[in-house]
């Protein structure tokens, strides 16, 4: 067997290329993974804190630090793990205001033109197609109301969205939940009269 080669600096497993893969699966689409207790646990440690190192998990679940390493490649390999990232809190990186945004679109317009459009607002953290009246949902950062208020307008500006309503976020009742915090620093100076590119 031999090792596949790592993917953006990080080690995986090792395996034939394709070895576990359901027939017909394209190239490249990640294998089915076996997902037991063991892996639950670890999965858990590293949502609590990705700087866990492996001896740590390993001696939590009773493993040794090679073979916490061997199950986490694994995992990353399968995409149950997708990444490692920090959670921080939003008004240290200058996003100061919160909302969630209903979206309303014309029969026209299907999900991939929303991805599409959603992608060039930097301002969106998080969007998803719902069930119910709306269309869409959208989680809204930004530096304050009136940068709320440019954001919102070229939401609305978008040909294909009859109409939004926004819930702006008061507080949050589980303030350590990835939710509450940010990906990236606000824009010191964002413009009051286009859509911000990525």
């Amino acid at each position: 067997m031999t090792s596949k080669p790592p993917r953006n600096g990080a080690p995986h497993g090792t395996g034939a290329p394709g070895a576990g893969k359901p027939p017909g699966a394209p190239p490249g689409a990640p294998r089915p993974a076996s997902f037991d207790e063991l892996d639950r646990k670890i999965v858990a440690a590293l949502i609590d804190n990705a700087r866990t190192s492996f001896a740590e998990i390993g001696t939590a679940v009773g493993l040794s630090a090679t073979a916490v390493k061997r199950r986490v490649d694994r995992l990353r390999d399968a995409e149950v793990i997708t990444g490692f990232t920090a959670t921080v809190r939003p008004s240290a990186l200058g996003w100061r205001t919160e909302a969630y945004v209903e979206v309303y679109c014309d029969s026209a317009a299907p999900p991939r033109r929303l991805a599409e459009v959603v992608r060039n607002h930097p301002e969106i953290a998080a969007a998803m197609t719902v069930t119910g009246a709306a269309d869409a949902l959208l989680h809204v950062r930004a530096t304050d109301v009136a940068h709320f208020e440019e954001v919102l307008e070229r939401i609305r500006d978008e040909p294909f969205i009859r109409k939004t309503i926004s819930y702006l976020v008061l507080s949050h009742l589980l303030p350590d939940s990835a939710e509450a915090g940010a990906r990236r620093a606000a824009p010191d100076d964002p413009p009051a009269d286009a859509t911000i590119l990525p």
